[in-house]
């Protein structure tokens, strides 16, 4: 039987907005290649993506490079307050301006210095420590929020095992030495 009228076909949907998103960087790692940098096949395409979302957070003035201000402003969300010296060493680190390629080239450097576990994890709290003690909240706070987030029950489970003061600090160095073990002095 013929078809009186068939009902219009469907617009074709477009592609959904968040697709690129959830596709892997492939763009980033095509640049690297391009450019001739090896310091993208140093990080799975996951670590490159979280570092992609830390300099994002940097990046206060989004103009793809890390300046005085916006280390600044990091230092300031995360409650440590820097001198105007110690945020030029921090940039001195790097031969020219912090783009992102460059902040994963001053990483790669890093690890591959070998450098030990226990003066990471030791670097990582003094970000923290404010006259020898982490306020809780903030440490909480960080460790749901940045990096390699961690789920409540973790947070909840680390802090059961911590010595807090009853203004919810955390003594920077007992916290240091509970987690590397005691093995090094100062």
């Amino acid at each position: 039987a013929p078809a009186a009228a068939p009902a219009p076909a469907p617009e074709p949907e477009p592609a959904p907005a968040a697709a690129p998103a959830k596709r892997p960087s492939s763009k980033s790692s095509k640049k690297a290649k391009r450019s001739g940098s090896s310091v993208f096949s140093m990080f799975t395409e996951f670590q490159v993506a979280e570092f992609k979302e830390g300099f994002s957070l940097m990046d206060k003035d989004k103009d793809g490079i890390l300046g005085k201000e916006d280390l600044r402003a990091t230092w300031d969300q995360v409650g440590k307050l820097v001198t105007d010296k110690e945020l030029d060493d921090m940039l001195g680190e790097a031969p020219g301006p912090v783009n992102f390629t460059q902040l994963l080239t001053l990483f790669a450097q890093r690890m591959s210095g070998g450098s030990d576990p226990d003066d990471v994890i030791r670097t990582a709290f003094k970000a923290f420590d404010k006259e020898g003690l982490i306020n809780g909240e903030d440490l909480k706070h960080a460790l749901l929020t940045w990096g390699d987030k961690f789920t409540k029950k973790e947070v909840n489970d680390a802090f059961d095992a911590m010595d807090i003061d009853n203004q919810g600090m955390i003594d920077t160095e007992a916290l240091i030495q509970m987690l590397i073990g005691g093995a090094e002095d100062e």
